[in-house]
């Protein structure tokens, strides 16, 4: 098919019942990058023959040397059907978990996607999350079937042993994509029935719930893939044909005067071709006959790849080629390689290309079909409901769905997903342009012009001086007498030396309006509130940015780009419904943002990243003075790639933050050789580890009843100025109660550690946003001291969301142990959101609740309140450097149990000075309140001598809350937090990968030692049902992971690679300072034990890259030892 002209693609664009944005998501190596080499050929871009083995849309180096696709990238195709003329803006994503950020990226701007399966290998871990990535984005999936010649060329499978694996794969898909719907079903009736026990507190308590509610209300039918359906092709994407059933309906039709539309519903299905009858016949199966789609489809296929592949009969090849009316070249006919003779026939034959797109126009939705529930879960960021934003706001959802590009009124909202990185001489309008006849001209004239003059010169020197020295020649162009010619224009300077500068270019959609280059639109930041949009007056013009406006910046369009793979063209409008490149972004946009002309729009949902950043590597240049390029080349990284993380830690080295292995080394690459163009040195992997504390183990080391032994001892401190204060400043009591007092002698404090149930931790790491929006509140409060306001006030849906928290979080504080546990909640930490709690169990003191959000009374605290902070602050601290090796804690929950100042224990008058104020209404915040903290501070101030039991009145005490009391508190709790941490038993956690490896019998033995001699673990071992493939699922700590890939190919000769994706967080079950205590364990390890542990080597190995005291010995003056007999 011929190139298609920019102008027809730019005609497209305004018309968008006939767009068609897709993604083509897979597992790595399922033949993705494959696929859309077929797609672009259809439009000429490339040829036929290189389809599949150019992969255009690899444009990276790495891409092509790994065979992996790495960053997402777009292109625009033209199709033609039935008339009508269709713009398919293809994006093609990776399939390797370390990218899946990437996929991310891609589906946010998409209506549909094609995912793309291996029928020999199934679905893989990453076609779980693919599908559940469309899922989340409500995009409509399509099913590509494909490498279906491997069942032919590798497997040797019959058509009927070939329609059973593929049906088994179909099967597959469906049951992901019916637990994906089971899954929201279950979410929506437990949403309703906790509405429903809100709102109606009587009733009858046998009432049992139905779990089957609601799937008869729902139907579920379009969700699932059926080749009768259209929605499935059938496809072998490096042979280069496909076809869906439609295919063979309408040709069977055309033969037999059958029906096409019963033959599209027979052709795939339990049906069999009765001769005799000349009917489609059900019950094929039961019968033992032979189904319509092995006999009148797949036969057909396997028929000619006999032919052509194995037989390689000629003859019969003619005369295949002949019944169909193909007209195949003789030059292809007669070519020594028959994959090429294949080929050529079934392009024809089954074209690829015709059979995708077509499935792609007819079954996947234009812009204007965009779905009424995805487009108010992108205007509703941060868990607020979409009725709950302002009336200009919910105005915006009419101009989605109807994708309006002309008037006035119409609003321009984009999105931008992502940026990336290109040469400036790659941009179009810095390429060189064909010159024009009369410029061709007038270079030809000045080049004889020169060449005459030169020649001139060298006739008026002597012929001796002109042996000896050449003239000095200039640089130019060579003329055909072997002479340069300078095309530069006076005063103009050479710069082909300098390294290509980069500048980014925002990959985004048009969801409204019409985006114009030099356009000035708002760029709204994540926590942009368009409460604050909407009050603005209407002085504010477009051009104009308000001032004092948080989280709102005014940017320009610079440029506008038409993706096409490789290359740019440039744009001067876009209408809306259509994919583009904006430049001259990179100064207001990090990653992703929304961009609007008005300031009523919000800012769209965050990505939904699938895999989080978990290796971590220390950077520098190898020569200091280069560290500005460095700094620089970081900060490029961290817009260039959606996933990355640069930190810059407090020792000031520069961290990289990537996913895996592979995303790491590509991004050292990107900064070696695009960003920063320096040589940096990469230290070794800084992984990543937690502290905790476990329950008293009733076992030792080799599991013997411990017995009753008094174990409650605290670590041996490393220096001398510590154990002194332990002496001196530090009480410990059996049950592990550590009491600390000041330096000051001021103030005392006795906390004691104990474990989270568990689940707690995951539970608090899942809902890190729930909290942050809790400790916000929570400040603003403290801050303002005003309840009444409605902007304070936390969303519908998050006071909902934090109901929810605290209900899940007394589920899980069961006992005694733990009763009113989520009452006494002070803090979280670290950073006020981790999976650590800090409870308030001080008698008689009722400080301010976390949960005053949801609750309707808040009790402002008395003497302690102007020290409650230096508290938290401690214990932030503490749960931030734990005492093994400075790694944060985890699961870790510190019981403040005594506070006392001047050595008064209990605050009983403070308790009879507390004010109770009865909240407003939170959800409507209609009703005004009267702050009396200042009542109670005055109430709490006369009584001050009976608090503190010292001449020093609480005014005093509230003068020094900035002084060194409140320094020397924060440094106590800490101290105290530690110390109460070293009294349990202490065990570090490592980060663990779940690891996916698919294998044969052969090499399964090999597979299995690489992971015990990583540490690792296997948790099930499946094999694949009609073929010889083990499916493997371990556990690998992500300490042992670096090199893994590559050894495990290494054993197996490439027959198994493994897919890492961090999973959890699991205690590595040895203790770090285990030594020998019982008679078993002497007689086992002996009196030194001088065996490490596996956590032991962790911790030194933290040890020492931090630069902390490590126990180790170190040989300083060594001598050869020599014997008595010397050898002569």
């Amino acid at each position: 098919m011929r190139h298609i002209e920019l102008e027809k693609l730019r005609e497209l664009q305004r018309n968008p019942s006939n767009i068609r944005n897709i993604c083509i998501l897979a597992h790595v190596d399922h033949g993705k990058t494959t696929l859309a080499d077929s797609l672009i050929a259809s439009n000429g871009i490339i040829s036929n023959r290189l389809a599949g083995k150019l992969r255009y849309m690899d444009s990276l180096k790495e891409e092509q040397i790994r065979g992996i696709t790495m960053k997402s990238s777009s292109i625009s195709l033209f199709f033609n059907m039935d008339e009508r003329e269709f713009l398919v803006n293809l994006i093609d994503s990776p399939g390797h978990v370390d990218f899946s950020s990437e996929v991310s990226t891609a589906v946010r701007l998409c209506d549909g996607a094609l995912v793309v399966v291996d029928v020999v290998e199934g679905v893989c871990p990453q076609t779980h999350v693919v599908l559940r990535q469309a899922w989340l984005e409500h995009i409509r999936p399509c099913l590509v079937l494909n490498k279906i010649d491997r069942l032919i060329t590798e497997l040797k499978l019959t058509p009927s042993e070939a329609h059973v694996q593929i049906q088994k794969v179909l099967e597959q898909v469906n049951a992901v994509t019916g637990s994906l719907f089971s899954s929201k079903v279950l979410e929506e009736n437990t949403d309703k029935e906790s509405n429903c026990k809100s709102s109606e507190r009587e009733g009858p308590l046998n009432t049992l719930y139905d779990w089957s509610a609601g799937f008869e209300e729902m139907d579920d039918s379009s969700l699932y893939f059926s080749p009768d359906q259209g929605n499935v092709v059938f496809a072998s994407a490096l042979d280069g044909w496909g076809f869906c059933v439609e295919h063979f309906a309408r040709l069977y039709a055309q033969k037999t005067g059958v029906k096409m539309e019963v033959l599209r519903k027979t052709l795939w299905g339990d049906f069999y071709l009765d001769p005799k009858a000349k009917k489609m016949m059900k019950g094929a199966q039961a019968k033992g006959k032979k189904p319509v789609f092995v006999q009148l489809v797949l036969e057909n296929v396997w028929a000619l790849y006999d032919a052509i592949i194995n037989r390689r009969d000629k003859d019969k090849v003619e005369k295949m080629v002949a019944s169909q009316g193909l007209k195949i070249p003789t030059r292809d006919m007669k070519h020594a390689d028959p994959k090429v003779v294949l080929s050529s026939i079934c392009s024809q034959w089954l074209p690829l290309a015709h059979a995708v797109l077509s499935m792609v126009c007819s079954k996947l939705p234009s812009p204007l079909e965009i779905n009424v529930e995805r487009v108010e879960r992108l205007l509703c960021p941060h868990l607020r409901r979409f009725e709950s934003l302002p009336i200009e706001t919910q105005a915006l959802k009419e101009s989605f769905l109807a994708c309006r590009s002309e008037g006035s009124d119409v609003p321009v909202i984009v999105f931008v997903s992502k940026q990336f990185a290109v040469d400036v001489k790659s941009l179009p309008q810095n390429q060189p342009r064909p010159l024009t006849q009369d410029e061709l001209s007038q270079r030809k004239e000045q080049a004889k012009r020169r060449h005459a003059d030169r020649l001139a010169r060298k006739r008026s020197t002597s012929k001796d001086r002109a042996e000896s020295s050449s003239p000095a020649r200039e640089p130019g162009l060579l003329t055909g007498h072997g002479e340069d010619v300078n095309m530069e224009q006076p005063g103009s300077t050479d710069t082909g030396d300098e390294d290509p500068a980069q500048c980014f270019i925002a990959f985004a959609r048009v969801y409204s309006g019409t985006v114009k280059r030099g356009q000035r639109l708002y760029v709204m930041g994540p926590k942009y509130n368009p409460v604050n949009g909407v009050q603005l007056p209407e002085s504010y013009a477009l051009p104009e940015c308000p001032t004092g406006m948080n989280h709102l910046r005014l940017c320009v369009l610079d440029d506008l780009f038409l993706l096409m793979g490789r290359e740019l063209e440039v744009l001067e409008e876009v209408p809306a419904g259509n994919v583009l490149g904006i430049g001259g972004l990179e100064e207001h946009v990090l990653k992703s943002a929304t961009l609007s002309s008005t300031a009523a729009c919000p800012p769209f949902l965050p990505l939904n990243l699938e895999v989080l950043p978990i290796v971590r590597v220390a950077v520098e240049p190898t020569h200091p003075s280069q560290m500005a390029q460095l700094v620089r080349g970081m900060r490029l990284l961290n817009q260039a790639d959606s996933c990355v993380e640069v930190l810059i830690q407090e020792s000031g080295e520069h961290v990289l933050v990537t996913a895996g292995e592979v995303h790491l080394q590509r991004c050292l690459d990107d900064l070696r050789q695009r960003f920063a163009k320096i040589e940096i040195d990469v230290s070794a992997p800084i992984i990543p580890f937690r502290e905790t504390i476990i329950r008293r183990p009733k076992v030792d080391m080799v599991n013997e009843d411990m017995g009753s032994q008094n174990l409650f001892a605290i670590q041996r401190r490393r220096g001398a100025k510590t154990e002194g204060r332990l002496s001196e400043d530090i009480r410990v009591e059996g049950d592990g109660l550590v009491t600390v007092t000041t330096p000051g002698k001021e103030c005392t404090v006795s906390v004691r550690a104990l474990p989270l149930p568990e689940g707690v931790p995951h539970l608090l790491e899942e809902s890190v946003e729930l909290i942050r929006s809790i400790e916000q509140f929570n400040s603003t409060l403290h801050e303002s001291q005003d309840v009444s306001s409605t902007q304070e006030l936390p969303e519908q849906n998050t006071l909902d969301a934090i109901r929810n928290f605290k209900r899940d979080l007394e589920d899980r504080f069961q006992g005694m142990k733990w009763k009113n546990a989520v009452s006494q909640i002070c803090s979280f930490g670290p950073r006020r959101c981790g999976p650590n709690l800090l409870l308030n169990r001080v008698e008689g003191y009722t400080r301010p609740s976390v949960w005053q959000c949801i609750e309707n009374i808040r009790c402002s605290a008395g003497t302690y309140r102007d020290y409650d902070n230096s508290i938290v602050s401690g214990f932030q601290l503490a749960t931030l450097a734990g005492p093994i090796c400075e790694e944060p804690m985890r699961g870790v929950c510190f019981s403040l149990e005594r506070w006392e100042t001047r050595g008064v224990q209990t605050v009983r008058s403070v308790s009879e000075g507390i004010a109770e104020v009865k909240l407003a209404s939170l959800p409507s915040g209609d009703e005004q309140q009267s702050d009396t903290d200042s009542e109670c501070g005055r109430s709490t101030a006369k009584e001050g001598g009976s608090v503190a039991g010292s001449e020093r009145s609480d005014e005093g005490i509230r003068s020094d809350r900035y002084g060194s009391c409140s320094g020397q508190l924060i440094s106590t709790m800490k101290d105290a937090c530690r110390f109460a941490f070293q009294m349990k038993p202490q065990r570090m956690m490592a980060a663990m990968y779940t690891c996916e490896i698919q294998a044969t019998a052969d090499v399964l033995g090999k597979v299995y030692a690489v992971l015990s001699r990583r540490e690792g673990r296997v948790i099930c071992e499946e094999m694949r049902q009609g073929s010889a493939v083990f499916s493997i699922r371990a556990s690998l700590p992500v300490a042992e992971s670096f090199g893994f890939a590559e050894e495990i190919r290494k054993r197996t000769s490439g027959l198994a690679s493994p897919q890492l994706v961090f999973s959890h967080w699991e205690v590595v079950t040895s203790d770090p300072y285990w030594v020998p205590t019982t008679e078993e364990e002497y007689l086992h390890f002996g009196e030194k034990a001088d065996s490490e542990t596996q956590a032991k080597k962790y911790v030194m190995a933290v040890r020492k890259r931090k630069g902390l005291l490590v126990e180790e010995q170190v040989v300083e003056h060594a001598e050869k030892q020599r014997t008595h007999a010397r050898k002569k």
